[in-house]
């Protein structure tokens, strides 16, 4: 397997021993040499592994500077309990004052150390320094919040120096170190995982509630600086309350400074799948309402992590039980009007017709035109976006002109078009439409003239503009609203590239005087420098189609916070042009292509074509 483990080429000091089931096997290279036996390089772990644990070991008496970098480096790489053994590697004023806490830098590889530059400052004392340096890819913050980054270099000074020893010999040891792990990517998809806390999207007190997610890494097994594991990890942040980046449009139920009761490092359901949760006397001071939102966000936050299934939610305060919820009790909460019944993909036909494709929950069927005039007006339509309660649908003509939009339950006239782009060419008029999970329709004017990014609240009225800040110069050229309506996928081009960005929907005031603005932009897919399809697939990722720098066209998922993983390639399929998935992630995700027409590709199947003919084929939203 590729491993992070060898940074500094041949010779280097390799200082973790690996517990593997019961057995013990010591990892050890030159800088810690057996003194009998085979000397056998013993690899890390694969991602994911929860049986195989990594301990530091301490630096031998005697140890030069770069032994101590080296093993300094891979220290951090391991699950040592408070990192006790790595602080060893500092001088006692770093070992105290080091906080391995503050973040984490993800490097493309392990850091690479240059050096040593050494300095003598006479009477057989000196200093040396060592430079680490890297390709950093991404950042974890104190929140645990996981951000992508371009590629750019990274470089961090250790500083060394001489230090009495306990049996007052000097040994070399750290005394300039920055806070925080320095990781690649290998070693970090080994030690974490993404999982994703629910709070409930903002200022929808008349309206269904509406879960969005908010995906944090934690460790794998036990953190080495909590001792938590990895389920009291995930609702120790859950507590914490959102992350910076969402907090303005989401509200968590907890009260003010809700936490885990003291000493509680393991959270696991009993025998009869109930998850009893201690908290502290904060969390009293919630009434029954706010306490069952509570324990449905504990719920949807565990429901994929615990190995046993969590059937209910216990949430405890000092004196007893404050209130419970069982998984089936808890879908009240989770309404974000999805669509999952077996009319829920449509399409246009070659004359530019809305149908809707019957028996869908399998991913094709057979096609019969929608009510209304979008089913058999006499305006053809190039792209369609249907309401996420089905009952209506807006579609962009086919010279991308004009959007129209139209009820899908009655017959009637089409209505005259609800906006008109005054763009010259077809590339430079209309996107396709989208919906959020508030019912209102948005759609992009590409037009160089006047780019604008439009919304009709509930798709009626008129269009409002709305303020995307942080685009640079850049033009939006498609759009996907999340269900819960406070994110939106946006495809932007600029220089030539169409790169993929994820907003941030605020809102404010009400009705007619509501305000909405799409801010705080963040790159989803900084590693595809050419996007050409974005579509949300379930509230926590997306489905992309791009291309990576000198690279062929390629199908990936992309969670929301930009992380992806080995297993997020699709299966290869050629000349995509549009993508489509549904809020249930077990519905087959669909394709348009220039010449297979529109495929779909099922869970554990690959490519089949559904259409020859027809286009733009969506998922109510």
């Amino acid at each position: 397997m590729d491993t992070d483990r060898r940074r500094g080429g041949p010779g280097r000091a390799v200082r973790l021993s690996a517990l593997l089931g019961c057995g013990v096997v010591v990892l050890a290279g030159c800088g810690a040499m057996p003194v009998t036996g085979d000397v056998k390089p013993v690899e890390a772990s694969q991602p994911g592994d929860s049986q195989v644990q990594v301990y530091a070991v301490p630096p031998r008496e005697g140890a030069a500077p770069i032994e101590v970098v080296d093993g300094f480096l891979e220290s951090m790489t391991s699950d040592d309990p408070d990192f006790r053994t790595t602080r060893q590697y500092l001088t006692a004023d770093a070992a105290r004052s080091w906080q391995p806490g503050r973040g984490t830098t993800v490097l493309s590889k392990a850091p690479n150390r240059n050096g040593p530059t050494i300095r003598d400052k006479g009477r057989g004392t000196s200093e040396t320094t060592y430079t680490l340096t890297g390709e950093q890819v991404a950042a974890v913050d104190e929140q645990s919040s996981y951000r992508p980054l371009a590629p750019s270099e990274y470089s961090q000074v250790l500083h060394l120096v001489r230090e009495k020893a306990a049996d007052g010999k000097l040994e070399w040891r750290i005394d300039v170190v920055p806070d925080g792990l320095v990781l690649g990517q290998s070693d970090f998809k080994r030690l974490y995982r993404s999982v994703n806390k629910y709070y409930f999207a903002a200022g929808r007190e008349d309206e269904e509630p509406a879960l969005v997610t908010d995906p944090v890494y934690v460790r794998n097994r036990t953190d080495p600086v909590t001792r938590m594991d990895t389920a009291t990890q995930t609702v120790r942040t859950l507590l914490e309350g959102p992350s910076n980046w969402l907090r303005p449009v989401v509200d968590s139920s907890f009260p003010a400074g809700t936490a885990l009761r003291r000493g509680v490092t393991s959270l696991a359901p009993d025998d009869q799948n109930v998850l009893k949760v201690p908290l502290n006397e904060k969390a009293e001071r919630a009434g029954q309402d706010a306490c069952r939102k509570m324990a449905a966000q504990v719920l949807f936050t565990l429901r994929d992590l615990t190995s046993a299934r969590v059937g209910q939610v216990e949430l405890q305060g000092k004196r007893g039980p404050l209130c419970s919820l069982g998984a089936d009790e808890a879908e009240e909460f989770s309404a974000d009007n999805g669509s999952d019944g077996p009319d829920s993909q449509y399409f246009v036909d070659g004359k530019g017709h809305v149908q809707r494709l019957l028996g869908s929950n399998k991913g094709g069927g057979d096609p019969e035109p929608v009510t209304g005039p979008l089913g058999s007006g006499p305006v053809a339509m190039g792209a369609v976006g249907v309401a996420r309660d089905e009952q209506q649908a807006a579609a962009v003509s086919v010279n991308q002109q004009q959007l129209y939009v139209s009820s899908l339950t009655e017959e009637s006239e089409l209505a005259a078009p609800v906006v008109t782009s005054r763009g010259k060419r077809a590339e430079d008029r209309l996107s396709a439409p989208s919906w959020d999970g508030r019912g209102d329709l948005w759609v992009a004017d590409r037009d160089p003239a006047d780019p604008r990014l439009l919304r009709l609240a509930d798709g009626v009225g008129t269009p409002q503009e709305v303020s995307v800040p942080g685009l640079d110069g850049g033009r939006i050229e498609g759009i996907r609203l999340a269900a819960d309506g406070v994110r939106i996928a946006l495809r932007v081009s600029k220089d030539g590239r169409s790169t993929l960005s994820i907003g941030r929907v605020e809102r404010h005031g009400s009705g007619e005087s509501e305000k909405v603005s799409v801010v705080d932009l963040r790159q989803a897919a900084p590693q595809l420098s050419d996007v050409t399809a974005v579509s949300w697939s379930g509230r926590s990722r997306l489905v992309v189609v791009g291309k990576e720098e000198g690279g062929v066209q390629q199908v990936r998922y992309v969670q929301t916070d930009g992380s992806t993983s080995s297993s997020g390639i699709l299966p290869g399929i050629n000349q995509v042009t549009a993508i489509a998935a549904a809020d249930d992630e077990q519905l087959p995700l669909m394709a348009d292509t220039e010449g297979d027409g529109i495929v779909k590709l099922s869970p554990g199947n690959n490519w089949q074509t559904v259409l020859k003919e027809g286009s733009s084929l969506v998922y109510p939203g």
